[in-house]
């Protein structure tokens, strides 16, 4: 059956792409192709950033350990991105310092220099400092480990809000004219030779959308939308390729150290782990790699092996031994990793495969990728899209900004992203002094330059309306339900903020019981 746009006077929307899936690759890519002036919807079936990407170690870094995989364009290509990421977002990403104790009976200390020689050398870098030796006797960052580390090596790469990351490329996808569905999910999508024809259902009722391109980033979801939604004219599947799932688990403890640094272990297993400084008061430790099959990567959870796994390989470096009963939070999320017959799922490829198809209506499926990749990934799903609408349309994300990160309005000329933060914060208490310290830099680094966006008119702490929970007004959850599609407790206090894992259960129930009252007296503000 021939689909045909323009003999479907019943389409709800007509469109030229059709992405599925709110990750941080599918937004990425409806940013990039909304900004060539290409008509955009995006449908997540659940909250942006809800799985995947809104679980990762929140790491912009090249990938030291994969330099032992012979992964050398993989690195490459993360390490340029590194500092193009870093100065688009100065808001939600900036610099860090990570700090490797060394124990002789892992890898010899020669191999570790090479490595951090070539990390220093295969892109260049003009924000982030290279790699230098230390003696853990005397740097801060050898007070909390154990005295039998006497030497460490200190290398720079970046830290990222993941799941703001998604709702900025969101936020500007739409700017651009983008249209976002989320609580949508795409149940069929019929192709045809002119086109796709996609039925969306979401809380708000059915519609159908006519698209010439649709691009699959449905993350752990990919291969099964081209099993069971996507559709040939001839009522075939599409799927070639299959996935390996790799769940990733961390925990969350009570701060471990009191410098800025992060520190990066070697286990015997030849794994790494990572603990990071976090939310100000804890230590963000993670990752495992476990292959899981026959499961719904939304169940996935930690579980007691892998929380007994990170406790014990952090406890070999810190002085003070971790349990289980220290850890106050866990996440896990599912990579979906292309299956190249690594025995090892810590060997599988973290680079991405774009898999174009244009024997009929263009489909253009994402596999793979990582969060420090994504702007290269959409750049390129971007220029592939284009070419296959017949229409070669410029690049422009290299050097633009995402939403909120252009802070030269209050600060002027750009500098080093992580002091231009720092600049931007004195001068938006400058402007508003009436902001309480610690609400102003949480604001700051979480909007950015569109701060003014939240506050409005505001002009005193009256004006910011209920304290819903600590540092939580009615102004702020305002503008997340009707500027970045928040509808439900979890996407403010998980996704959108981490201050969930400031509050307590019943300032938590606070603000679910808010959304609730909220829902039932005036309905959710649509975001599209």
């Amino acid at each position: 059956m021939s689909v045909h746009l323009s003999s479907l006077p019943g389409s709800d929307i007509d469109c030229d792409v059709l992405i599925v899936g709110g990750g941080i690759n599918g937004c990425g890519i409806a940013r990039d192709l909304a900004g060539r002036g290409w008509r955009v919807v995006l449908c997540e079936k659940d909250d942006l950033a809800s799985h995947t990407s809104s679980s990762s170690t929140k790491l912009i870094h090249g990938g030291l350990r994969y330099l032992e995989y012979y992964e050398f364009s993989l690195v490459r290509k993360a390490l340029q991105e590194r500092e193009v990421l870093l100065k688009s977002a100065p808001h939600i990403m900036w610099p860090l310092r990570f700090v490797m104790p060394h124990d002789p009976s892992m890898r010899p200390a020669w191999m570790i220099r090479i490595g951090l020689f070539m990390y220093d050398h295969l892109a260049r870098r003009e924000v982030l400092p290279g790699s230098r030796t230390v003696s853990l006797r005397k740097h801060a960052a050898g007070a909390p480990l154990k005295k039998s580390y006497k030497r460490g090596f200190v290398y720079s790469d970046g830290w990222v809000d993941d799941a703001r990351l998604v709702v900025l490329n969101a936020l500007d996808a739409r700017e651009r004219g983008a249209q976002v569905f989320t609580r949508t999910r795409c149940v069929a999508a019929q192709r045809g030779n002119d086109g796709w024809v996609a039925t969306l259902e979401g809380a708000d009722g059915t519609r159908t959308v006519g698209a010439r391109a649709v691009v699959n980033a449905a993350g752990p979801w990919a291969e099964s939308f081209l099993r069971g939604v996507a559709r040939s004219a001839r009522g075939e599947t599409l799927a070639t390729k299959s996935l390996r799932l790799v769940k990733g688990s961390h925990i969350v403890v009570p701060r471990l150290f009191t410098h800025d640094h992060a520190y990066i272990f070697q286990n015997p297993d030849k794994r790494i782990i990572f603990a990071i400084p976090y939310e100000g008061d804890f230590t963000l430790i993670g990752t495992t790699d476990i292959e899981i099959e026959g499961d719904d990567p939304a169940g996935a959870r930690i579980t007691e092996d892998e929380i007994a796994y990170l406790c014990t390989q952090a406890s070999r470096y810190f002085e003070k031994p971790i349990v289980s009963a220290d850890v106050a939070w866990t996440y896990a999320g599912v990579r979906p990793l292309l299956d190249d017959d690594s025995g090892d799922p810590s060997a599988v490829t973290r680079d991405y495969l774009l898999e174009p198809n244009s024997e009929a209506a263009p489909l253009m499926s994402v596999w793979g990728g990582k969060i420090t990749t994504f702007r290269k990934l959409a750049e390129d799903a971007a220029d592939e899209v284009s070419r296959m609408l017949g229409e070669a349309r410029p690049a422009w994300t290299d050097g633009a900004f995402l939403a909120g990160g252009d802070l030269s309005p209050w600060i002027g000329k750009a500098g080093r992203p992580d002091a231009d933060f720092e600049r931007f914060v004195v001068s938006l208490r400058h402007k508003h002094a009436w902001l309480p310290a610690a609400l102003a830099r949480r604001l700051a680094r979480a909007y950015g330059a569109r701060i003014d966006r939240v506050l409005g008119e505001a002009s005193s702490m009256a004006d910011m309306g209920v304290e819903v929970a600590p540092g939580l007004h009615e102004r702020e959850l305002r503008y997340l339900q009707s500027s970045e599609w928040a509808t439900t407790v979890d996407d403010v206090l998980w996704r959108r903020s981490k201050l969930g894992l400031h509050y307590s259960p019943a300032e938590r129930a606070a603000v679910e019981a808010w959304f609730n009252t909220t829902r039932i007296e005036e309905g959710i503000p649509a975001c599209n």
